[in-house]
């Protein structure tokens, strides 16, 4: 084992992609809704909009930043408009929950998206009564992962020990504030649009592909293995 797990009392979890997986494409819906966005925004047509999405994404930590940024757009806007989509492609995950249950201490999200969305998917994944406490981008005054000031606004809005906290993530780059904090961190490696991205192998302590795997294996008394 890369780190130890028995002094870790709060486990964070990313939301999109990783409590679910990619292959379920809900984030290709959210996709739609932001070229739409961005279509109506700047007047332009679909390539073009999905260019500027994509380049916001990478330089901005999230395409809202960049719209914010550059074209003062309303975070609450965006945030209503591109969460408004269906969840029928989400299931329940028996395995997954129980993996969520083994786990001793606090159970807590840190997602670039907004909490009414997060509580959707949670519910959707049959999951959500496991959670005891979700960070959104509200939370962090509309400050994106991986900007560090967005991490120490999660600390002290879950009240978490960032050296007694683990850290799941399928975006890499999104684990070096958590590791410059102390916080162990795992990165979930699924296949993640630009998961690989500024990937820094020495700020991963687990490496894995699948959470419920992932959960499954832990040692004792984490795991069942």
């Amino acid at each position: 084992m890369p780190a130890a797990l028995d002094h870790i009392d709060s486990w964070i979890f990313d939301l999109d992609n990783t409590l679910y997986p990619p292959s379920a494409k809900l984030f290709d819906l959210i996709d739609e809704r932001m070229g739409a966005f961005i279509m109506r925004l700047l007047g332009v047509d679909a390539v073009e909009a999905r260019r500027v999405q994509k380049q916001y994404f990478h330089d901005h930590g999230t395409t809202m930043a960049g719209l914010m940024r550059h074209h003062g757009v309303d975070p609450e806007d965006f945030l209503i408009d591109v969460h408004d989509i269906a969840l029928d492609r989400l299931r329940v995950d028996a395995r997954l929950r129980a993996g969520l249950e083994r786990l001793p201490g606090r159970k807590l999200i840190f997602t670039n998206a907004d909490a009414d969305y997060a509580a959707r998917v949670l519910d959707a994944r049959g999951i959500a009564d496991l959670f005891d406490g979700i960070c959104d981008i509200r939370i962090t005054r509309y400050t994106p992962k991986p900007d560090a000031a967005a991490y120490d606004m999660m600390v002290a809005h879950l009240g978490v020990d960032p050296a007694k906290s683990l850290f799941v993530e399928d975006m890499a780059r999104n684990l070096t504030p958590a590791k410059a904090l102390g916080m162990t961190t795992v990165w979930l490696d699924n296949g993640s649009e630009s998961g690989h991205r500024d990937h820094l192998p020495d700020h991963v302590d687990f490496h894995a592909t699948d959470i419920a795997d992932w959960l499954d294996t832990l040692p004792s008394p984490w795991g069942i293995s």
